[in-house]
């Protein structure tokens, strides 16, 4: 038997069995996720325990706890290597008990083995015990990847995907040894960037496992899936210390957009979330949460509607994702409430008569047609949200309008009068895109 015996215990978590399952507890109990959801893929730090574990406990409860076999990729800080690289071992050390290595998966591979490259790594040993702690008889298949195209994780993740048996660990920290400050900074436009599935303008310094994320966001984007935020933290949340810190990030998959999961596990919350919002304003206390879930945390847009016995009392929202999608509920349900311009501001008799619904739109994407006819084409029904604009003139008419105007031609040039265009209007400037929404 050949076995990989642990190097980190010690010294990234706890080395005695009954001390690193005492710890393990704690940080299980302490980071509960946000919701039930359970996923085959996630993104998770590999520091000290003390530093990003219990980030770490979050995203493993996300996990399915069904499955077999769970790839692990991870980058290697201390072996020089190019490409992917594993092992030869049967077996990987853990306190916990060891953990078996499906060999048949990675003769399928066909990539490297490089026992040295995994004699001092920590990049993967981390995560092994809760792995053993939480899905204790699966097989693992550890990678690890230096100079790699992350094309390459992207094509292992699709072949495998198919499979249910199968999960997959993208092994990662953030940025390191920034001021705190500026630390923030960047790891809030690193999330951002996986939020949206944008690969393009992600640099290696933003992440230490940069590779293997990018792998997962281009295989989300591939398939329309999204990664959700489980948490955003760096090293000064657990040492104090602000002068130099390290990032960390988790996420987990989702397969659909991020409006589906909210309001599939968190549309209780959301509609609570508004409504609070507007006793604020009505003076009846000041109840908003301190504490909510963490994909509330992403930049996102929404419109918020009031009604009161099926009739329109107030409506306003975002077209772009311009700052949290907590804050965004907040201001918006307060706006429709108080600040719409075509209704005087709702009263406390009226809040109570008040049904409200909540609209979580998609990025934008711009619609490239070569004149109105063609534009008209390309419109869907009942689907798609639609954003005009030429030059300062801009209006947006959410999905639900198609009801209203199921005739494409009606449907543009009211949404023409409403920017303050005349409903011919047309030009070598206009623009148009289109979006869609989830409604809660």
């Amino acid at each position: 038997m050949n076995i990989k015996y642990e190097n980190a215990a010690g010294t990234f978590y706890p080395e005695t069995k009954d001390e690193l399952n005492s710890f393990l507890n704690t940080l299980l109990e302490n980071n509960k996720p946000d919701s039930g959801f359970k996923t085959r893929a996630i993104i998770a730090p590999h520091a000290g325990y003390i530093f990003s574990g219990g980030l770490a406990a979050k995203c493993y409860q996300y996990l399915d706890t069904a499955v077999k076999n769970v790839f692990i990729f991870a980058p290697s800080h201390y072996a020089r290597i190019f490409g992917c690289v594993s092992s030869d071992y049967d077996e990987f050390q853990t306190p916990l008990g060891n953990l078996e290595v499906n060999k048949e998966f990675l003769k399928e591979l066909a990539i490297d083995i490089n026992n040295q490259a995994f004699e001092r790594e920590h990049s993967i040993e981390v995560h092994l015990p809760f792995i053993k702690r939480l899905l204790p008889e699966v097989k693992i298949i550890p990678i690890l990847y230096g100079c790699e195209d992350y094309l390459n994780i992207t094509k292992i993740i699709e072949k495998y995907w198919g499979n249910k048996e199968n999960a997959f660990v993208i092994s990662s920290d953030l940025s390191h040894f920034y001021p705190a400050r500026e630390a923030v900074k960047i790891d809030t436009y690193t999330a951002n960037l996986i939020e949206n599935n944008e690969t393009r303008n992600f640099e290696a310094e933003m992440a230490c496992g940069a590779v293997g994320i990018c792998g997962i966001v281009n295989f989300a984007k591939e398939r329309g899936f999204s990664l959700i935020r489980a948490g955003l933290t760096n090293s000064s949340a657990s040492t104090g210390d602000t002068s130099r810190v390290v990032g960390y990030g988790g996420w987990f998959l989702y397969e659909g957009i991020r409006g589906e999961y909210i309001k599939e596990y968190l549309g209780g919350f959301v509609k609570e979330l508004c409504r609070k919002s507007i006793e604020s304003g009505l003076q009846l206390g000041n109840s908003l949460p301190e504490k909510y879930p963490e994909v509330l945390c992403e930049n996102g847009a929404s419109f918020v509607t009031l009604e009161i016995q099926g009739q329109l009392r107030g409506c306003i929202g975002s077209i772009i994702a311009h700052r949290t999608l907590f804050t965004d509920l907040v201001k918006n349900a307060h706006a429709a409430a108080f600040s719409d311009p075509r209704f005087m501001p709702l009263t406390i008799d009226e809040f109570k008569h008040t049904d409200i619904s909540v609209s979580l739109l998609s990025k934008p994407e711009k619609i490239d047609f070569k004149d109105e006819n063609d534009l008209l084409d390309k419109m869907v029904p009942l689907k798609d949200g639609i954003i005009i604009r030429d030059g300062s003139y801009q209006a947006v008419y959410l999905p639900e309008v198609w009801e209203q105007l199921p005739d494409k031609k009606l449907f543009l040039a009211s949404l023409k009068q409403k920017a303050g265009l005349s409903k011919n209007h047309f030009s070598e400037t206009f623009e148009a895109f289109r979006f869609y929404t989830t409604k809660i």
